[in-house]
């Protein structure tokens, strides 16, 4: 499935947002331009909803939660970073009609965008992307030569199979965040958060929590049902670490799953597999669990096969 940006006039005449590809090769096909538009930056940290400026395949699975924002009169405002990484960036993103209070029309969202072809390095891509085809001969081409408009191509990939993983999963009932939208190489998703004192924020990692030997004891539970429910449809994560899973409250729910592949049609599927349990298992086993990750790796291949 493709997801093209799209532009539409809004009724309050929202500006179209600036194409940075379109001075790169001013031959190519503006539909190929705007499949795979950056967001590097949002100007003035403000823009209209681009929630009805997408196709409708890259709107969130229904049924729809309630708090999804769809009103045309919504406006994005950014409201910071939540966390930098190598091939993408996070930013906390708020959707809101102004000057309502109805519920359903203010919503704090994390905003995950790719990085333009001068600021990402897809340093462990050719691994992870093996058996993945680009159906456009030309966008294979630019890929292979890492031109300009290739290395915008291959964030659009990357963007795009994260929204895959994530919908595939939220159909499979496993608890990863809801995917709002895709727009180019932008990905709205559910912001997860725990209540503190001062009011939400973001769920600690795992890495960062020290439960107690019951609450350990069920996030392993958790754990061990995501890999294998996963693994009973094929898929593995690829990168699961303490580090992409987050403890909301007694909840686990994972995160960052652009490099999920297949299971079998990966070459390097199942050594995948094993690296995610024994990252797992390495961190629960410091803590005082009793748990193997080749008895794991076993239990899950039973599981997928």
């Amino acid at each position: 499935m493709a997801c093209p940006q799209t532009t539409s006039s809004h009724p309050f005449g929202a500006p179209e947002l600036n194409n940075p590809l379109s001075d790169l090769d001013p031959d190519l096909d503006p539909a190929f331009v705007f499949d795979f538009q950056t967001y590097d930056d949002v100007e003035d940290g403000q823009r209209w909803s681009t929630w009805l400026s997408v196709e409708p395949l890259c709107r969130g699975p229904e049924p729809r939660p309630d708090w999804v924002v769809t009103s045309q009169a919504a406006v994005d405002t950014e409201l910071g970073i939540l966390k930098t990484g190598k091939e993408a960036d996070a930013f906390l993103l708020e959707r809101a009609v102004p000057g309502s209070d109805a519920p359903g029309e203010s919503v704090v969202m994390v905003a995950k965008r790719y990085r333009g072809e001068d600021h990402r390095d897809f340093h462990r891509s050719a691994s992870y992307t093996a058996g993945r085809k680009v159906r456009n001969t030309r966008d294979n081409r630019a890929v292979a030569k890492k031109s300009a408009h290739g290395r915008a191509v291959a964030a659009g990939q990357w963007a795009l199979a994260e929204w895959d993983a994530l919908v595939r999963c939220h159909g499979l009932g496993l608890a990863v965040p809801y995917p709002v939208q895709i727009d180019g190489t932008e990905l709205l998703m559910e912001w997860i958060t725990v209540e503190s004192d001062d009011g939400v924020e973001t769920a600690p990692r795992l890495a960062q929590t020290r439960p107690d030997p019951p609450l350990l004891a069920s996030y392993l539970a958790q754990v061990r049902e995501f890999l294998a429910e996963l693994a009973r449809h094929g898929m593995v994560h690829g990168d699961l670490s303490p580090y992409n899973i987050l403890a909301a409250g007694e909840r686990l729910v994972v995160i960052d799953l652009p490099q999920m592949v297949d299971l079998v049609g990966n070459p390097a599927g199942m050594d995948f597999l094993l690296r995610d349990c024994t990252n797992v298992c390495t961190w629960f086993r410091a803590r005082g669990l009793q748990v193997d990750e080749h008895e794991l790796f076993s239990e899950l291949m039973a599981h997928a096969f």
